[in-house]
């Protein structure tokens, strides 16, 4: 199989704020807005006025698009900023290896989870992953189960095994599928929305990717029940670093509340349990 492996991150100043923990990350930290006054903030018996608090959370690269929401969500209801580090499974193990700080880990499954395990408090499942296969629109190729991936001319593109939680969900099923030395694996990413990119660029024919990864105007689903045994869970794991307790509980609490599982469900996640 040929692989190349391209890394791609960019790294900005997190915020410093009164209370919490942050540290200067290897991955892209994106700051929620400015903090909303307590003059505007509707709170709830739930989740208290947290003006000045600060948590530090790392998440998949994955899962940018509504953690991002549901971080802000959080902050606008509260006032406590989050700071978010999002980066592939193996550069956040390593960042909570080393530096031990942080409040909580949104990995894209719960095997991610172990490498840190000693610092981990506790991990409430969240929402369920779903591995696809993607493939060029229209679908040239008729491509309609993993077995089709190794067939002559299919081009197909994979996350990093050794970083990514979707690149060893598929290496595992072309293992299981009996297919690892036909399969012609292009390229490796280290993120999973990486791969819709390289599909949508007509770089590959066909990508095992998380569904939500997955927009109408860079390729479609195949439908296959070959990649049902490969679901996994996001948990949010609460590490045993955080400096906050206040502000850790209320966003365990919000987490489990109706807005973020809106906002999960709206990204096309199915909730866990």
């Amino acid at each position: 199989m040929k692989k190349l492996v391209s890394l791609t991150l960019s790294a900005l100043l997190a915020l410093s704020m009164l209370a919490g923990c942050s540290n200067p990350a290897p991955a892209e930290t994106t700051p929620s807005a400015p903090e909303t006054t307590p003059a505007a903030v509707e709170t709830t018996p739930a989740v208290a006025d947290l003006s000045g608090h600060t948590l530090l959370v790392f998440c998949g690269a994955g899962m940018k698009d509504p953690f991002a929401e549901i971080a802000q969500a959080f902050q606008d209801q509260t006032g406590c900023t989050v700071e978010v580090t999002y980066a592939n499974a193996a550069q956040i193990q390593t960042q909570i290896n080393t530096a031990q700080e942080g409040d909580f880990f949104i990995a894209g499954s719960e095997e991610e989870v172990k490498p840190v395990a000693q610092l981990v408090e506790s991990s409430t499942p969240l929402v369920r992953h779903i591995p696809v296969i993607a493939v060029q629109k229209g679908n040239p190729l008729k491509i309609t189960g993993p077995a089709d991936l190794a067939k002559e001319g299919v081009r197909v593109v994979i996350g990093d095994p050794e970083a990514t939680p979707i690149g060893k969900i598929a290496v595992q099923l072309f293992e299981d599928f009996g297919i690892t030395d036909q399969v012609d694996i292009v390229s490796n990413t280290a993120t999973a929305p990486a791969m819709t990119i390289a599909l949508a660029a007509d770089e590959c024919d066909a990508i095992i990717v998380w569904k939500e990864n997955v927009s109408a105007d860079q390729g479609e689903i195949v439908d296959s029940a070959g990649m049902e045994a490969y679901v996994k869970t996001i948990p949010a794991a609460r590490l045993t670093c955080s400096a906050d307790a206040e502000a850790a509980d209320a966003f365990a609490e919000f987490l489990n509340g109706q807005t973020a599982q809106d906002i999960w469900t709206s990204y096309g996640y199915e909730l866990a349990g």
